[in-house]
């Protein structure tokens, strides 16, 4: 398997993507991971590292998409960015998957637009993310790509999500839900009770409603939702974890019996934190395009990069693309 990835991606980079890449490259060492951006300067941060017998390529690609460039400008401005490249080796069959920690709405556009495009009967893509809940990580779809949707567009997002789950996730019987205000069926807005009755009707295990407490504890393991609130919930999420962290962390070291008894549950907190750190997921795909294409988050770091390296090969290997592909041509 060859997997391609945007070594400009993350907010550091090179630094943490080359690194995340040599790791890939020694746990999986029948792949070969290309390195794809500056020259000299993966030449340089490879150097660092302890490289032998390890499948790495380094492919030149002259410009740097940054977090600043607008995604509806950056795809005509940028042709030879790192995340052109990496998408064309994609879809020109020499690389199976691409991966990249960098601007968001940027690989949205230069994916759908530029290199990859939709793949046939898709009628918009979907960003995704896949919460790290412990004993349940269940993929949230969409959360970003169509602030506006139509409740035709969830119901492909609901039969593409599925997929996922089951040929990623290796999931047999994927649960599938739509987030809402309510469990029952009269919650919700128009467009819930119109996406709802669609679901109902597609071959999937659609479970109904679902609210964000439910998400978060594992109710459904594909989560179903327009673009503007899956964004919200996503960073409302994120924010909360954060501040309940450092308020944690605060109230601990108040008192000398507080700082003890932070002392003997040490171990527990890191086990909690490794199972809700995104880092262990590490990214998630973007559905809905011709070529496996995950996204992580910015801020990774080597470890994190290595395992959205991860996702692009669960993606490969359940031929997630082909999947999605042949069961929308199923509903048309």
């Amino acid at each position: 398997m060859r997997i391609a990835l945007d070594a400009m991606g993350s907010d550091t980079y090179p630094v943490p993507d080359v690194a995340g890449g040599v790791l890939a490259a020694r746990e999986w060492r029948d792949d070969t991971i290309c390195l794809v951006g500056d020259e000299k300067s993966l030449q340089a941060e490879l150097a660092k590292h302890d490289t032998t017998g390890l499948k790495i390529e380094i492919v030149h690609a002259g410009d740097v998409v940054t977090m600043e460039d607008k995604p509806s400008v950056v795809g005509k401005a940028k042709p030879n960015s790192s995340m052109h490249v990496g998408m064309n080796l994609v879809k020109d069959g020499k690389a199976d998957g691409f991966v990249t920690a960098g601007n968001t709405g940027a690989a949205l556009s230069i994916a759908t637009l530029f290199t990859l495009r939709r793949i046939s009967g898709v009628k918009r893509p979907a960003l995704t993310t896949i919460l790290p809940l412990g004993t349940a990580n269940p993929i949230m779809l969409d959360v970003g790509a169509n602030a506006d949707s139509k409740a035709d567009w969830l119901a492909q997002f609901a039969i593409m999500g599925k997929l996922y789950a089951q040929n990623a996730g290796k999931i047999n019987e994927p649960r599938v839900a739509l987030l809402s205000n309510g469990e029952e069926e009269g919650k919700g807005t128009a467009l819930i009770h119109e996406a709802a009755a669609l679901l109902r009707d597609l071959p999937i295990n659609f479970v109904g409603n679902i609210e964000p407490k439910e998400a978060l504890t594992g109710g459904a393991d594909v989560v179903v939702m327009d673009g503007f609130v899956g964004n919200i919930f996503i960073k409302t999420a994120e924010a909360a974890t954060r501040t309940m962290a450092l308020q944690l962390r605060e109230e601990m070291m108040r008192t000398t019996i507080t700082k003890l008894g932070g002392a003997l549950a040490r171990p527990a907190f890191r086990r909690v934190q490794k199972m809700i750190d995104p880092f262990e997921i590490g990214g998630a795909p973007l559905l809905g395009v011709n070529g496996v294409v995950i996204i992580g988050h910015g801020r990774s770091n080597d470890r994190a990069i290595k395992n959205a390296i991860g996702q692009a090969r669960k993606a490969v290997t359940g031929r997630v693309i082909e999947s999605i592909e042949s069961g929308l041509k199923t509903l048309a």
